[in-house]
C-alpha cells in the first residue's frame, strides 16, 4: 500500500510503468476490483507494477491527482499520468492500459 509519504518514490520516481488503484476499504466496487488487482500483482509485464492507494490514508495524493470517485485507476509513466479509468474494470482492460505505455 502506497501512502502520501512514499507516493513520490513508489510512483512518480519509478522507472516502471505504474498502475495505481485509488480505492477505499468501504467502497463496494473497490472490493469487487480487489481480486482482479491481486491477480495483476503476479501478472504485470516486466518493467511495470501495480500499487494500491487508500484515498483515506493518502488524501494529498488523491486530491493532487483529481480522484473524485473510486475506484479510479491511473497509469503513470515517467512521473506523469498517461491514462486513466474510473469504475470497475476487467483484468484484460487493465493490462492493456499498462501495455500500451511500455
Amino acid at each position: 500500500m502506497v501512502t502520501d509519504s512514499d507516493f513520490q518514490k513508489e510512483v512518480l520516481e519509478s522507472s516502471d510503468v505504474v498502475l495505481v488503484d485509488f480505492f477505499a476499504t468501504w467502497c463496494g466496487p473497490c472490493q469487487a476490483l480487489l481480486p482482479i488487482i491481486e491477480e495483476l500483482f503476479g501478472e504485470m509485464p516486466a518493467g511495470s507494477k501495480v500499487v494500491k492507494v487508500d484515498v483515506d490514508q493518502a488524501p494529498e495524493s488523491s486530491a493532487k491527482y483529481g480522484v473524485m470517485s473510486i475506484p479510479t485507476l491511473k497509469v503513470f509513466k515517467g512521473g506523469k499520468v498517461v491514462e486513466e479509468a474510473n469504475g470497475l474494470q476487467g483484468k484484460e482492460a487493465l493490462l492493456a492500459m499498462v501495455q500500451k505505455h511500455m
